[in-house]
């Protein structure tokens, strides 16, 4: 996992009245929790943290995090969002060590063409869109990236096939399904016009069927 800087500063606003203020004046709450019982107060730039989060690929943000001069990781673990504005109410930052492994959700992505789709005309359908993870961060990958080419029509890739860094456990069955390619669907031309050429017969068929035997009977009553 890549680490960005985040700078968080120490945070006495705690009552509703000095919250409001403290988001009015660009500024998010936020808790960080260490190891334990230990937790901190702290307050982060809303702009800052806006930037950081749209330039993410991943849900899962380690932080270099600065703050009243000591720099420690910290992973992102919840973000609470106001209902109707979308407005940062406030941060959960869980305080890590590189050399202790974590547990973070990562994103999945598809790489290369699959075989199915190039030759077969098939349709790739990504079934599984993030998966959980454990390890140390430096060895957890932003995005899991899965090679699909070989995939083939009515092929499924699983779990279970999915490769990972040396030291990293996928926390998930390996069952699942994860990529799998559709047959291609096809589309019957001509079946409504057919269908109306045959009626059409059919009308014509009655209708000169019907004259005839109304000829034969005058022509009976006329003998």
């Amino acid at each position: 996992m890549k680490t960005v800087a985040l700078e968080a500063f120490p945070r006495t606003a705690k009552k509703r009245n000095a919250v409001k203020r403290l988001r009015a004046d660009g500024r998010i709450p936020a808790v960080l929790y260490g190891s334990g019982s230990d937790t901190s107060d702290v307050e982060i730039d809303t702009k800052a943290f806006v930037t950081l989060v749209k330039k993410a690929t991943s849900e899962a943000l380690l932080f270099d995090l600065a703050c009243d001069g000591k720099t420690s990781l910290a992973l992102l673990k919840e973000v609470q969002y106001h209902p109707l504005s979308g407005e940062y109410l406030h941060i959960d930052l869980h305080s890590v060590k590189a050399d202790q492994p974590v547990t973070v959700f990562v994103p999945i992505a598809a790489d290369g063409e699959a075989v199915g789709v190039k030759v077969g005309g098939g349709l790739l359908e990504h079934v599984l869109f993030r998966i959980r993870l454990r390890g140390l961060p430096e060895n957890i990958p932003d995005v899991l990236h899965v090679d699909v080419s070989e995939l083939d029509v009515g092929h499924t890739l699983h779990v279970k096939e999915l490769n990972v860094p040396e030291g990293v456990e996928i926390l998930a069955n390996d069952d699942n399904p994860v990529f799998s390619v559709a047959k291609p669907r096809t589309v019957a031309v001509g079946t409504e016009d057919e269908e109306g050429e045959e009626g059409a017969e059919g009308e014509t068929a009655e209708g000169e069927g019907s004259a005839s035997a109304e000829g034969g009977g005058e022509a009976k009553e006329g003998e």
